[in-house]
């Protein structure tokens, strides 16, 4: 039940329908009743959402519940099996060429971008995502107003001292601030992030949750994904929750985020702690 790429021609359909400019609507993402398959299994089922244009929200749930295929779906890595029923638009278009829709969101995963990243500096790091690749190239130019973007977005998160050091010199803390200034660069409506404090030690979470909260401050949506509760920041109030691939509830952080709640969506007891507007569980 695997689902494919559009053909060429739907992708020069998408090129007629959207364009650089988004249209003047409110919503970032509308899903109605839309179904992922990764492979053979479906793993989204009958999902019906719908995120605003700068909304922060968080999505929360257990390891295989779809989280992450629910953000490789937005970012077209993934396609929803298509059906008379399902509909799902990003900035009010059905159909988008890729290269265009993510002129509109920035993308922050937990992995760097290539095996090339650790002997490449951090300012080519992030010029490398305004042109779209993982990594600089010879055959690439770069343009001075390019260098101006990426020391400005560098300098967004604190980080302008990473510039000419190379990203395996850096601290992991360090490395993810990089990997944010990168999807940052390019001024998107809405950043993506896909478990952003995986494989961080406890000192290099805490840096990366202030610098999150600095982004938030600007204005920019935000789309997390995460299992671990002390990733909510403190202005994200939206938490929609998931399950074995269907939505299992979605409001508000006071109404979602209680001892019963989280116990039943991850099968576990659960006590929570407030500390400094982060909520923490074990």
């Amino acid at each position: 039940m695997s689902t494919k790429p559009p053909s060429p021609e739907a992708q020069a359909a998408a090129a007629a329908e959207a364009s650089a400019a988004v249209p003047q609507t409110t919503l970032f993402l509308e899903m109605e009743h839309v179904e992922v398959a990764r492979g053979e299994t479906v793993v989204l089922h009958d999902l019906s959402l719908r995120i605003a244009r700068g909304e922060q929200m968080v999505i929360l749930g257990p390891n295989g519940c779809g989280k992450s295929t629910l953000i490789k779906t937005i970012t077209r890595e993934c396609y929803p099996i298509p059906s008379e029923h399902s509909c799902m638009r990003l900035f009010g278009y059905q159909r988008w060429v890729v290269s265009e829709l993510r002129h509109h969101l920035g993308i922050v995963e937990a992995s760097l971008p290539s095996e090339r990243t650790p002997v490449t500096r951090g300012r080519d790091v992030v010029i490398a995502g305004l042109l779209g690749t993982a990594t600089l190239w010879p055959y690439q130019t770069v343009t001075s107003e390019m260098r101006e973007r990426a020391d400005t977005a560098l300098g967004l998160l604190q980080a302008r001292y990473l510039a000419d050091k190379l990203v395996g010199h850096m601290s992991a803390g360090e490395q993810r601030r990089v990997l944010i200034a990168r999807a940052l660069a390019h001024a998107p409506e809405m950043l993506l992030l896909d478990e952003p404090s995986n494989a961080l030690d406890m000192a290099a979470q805490q840096e990366l949750r202030e610098v999150l909260r600095s982004v938030a401050r600007m204005g920019i949506g935000i789309l997390m994904v995460t299992h671990h509760l002390g990733d909510i920041l403190p202005e994200m109030d939206r938490v929609l929750m998931l399950r074995a691939g269907r939505i299992y509830a979605d409001g508000s952080k006071k109404e979602l985020i209680t001892e019963p709640t989280l116990a039943d969506l991850f099968g576990a007891k659960v006590e929570i702690v407030e500390r400094d507007g982060y909520l923490h569980a074990w």
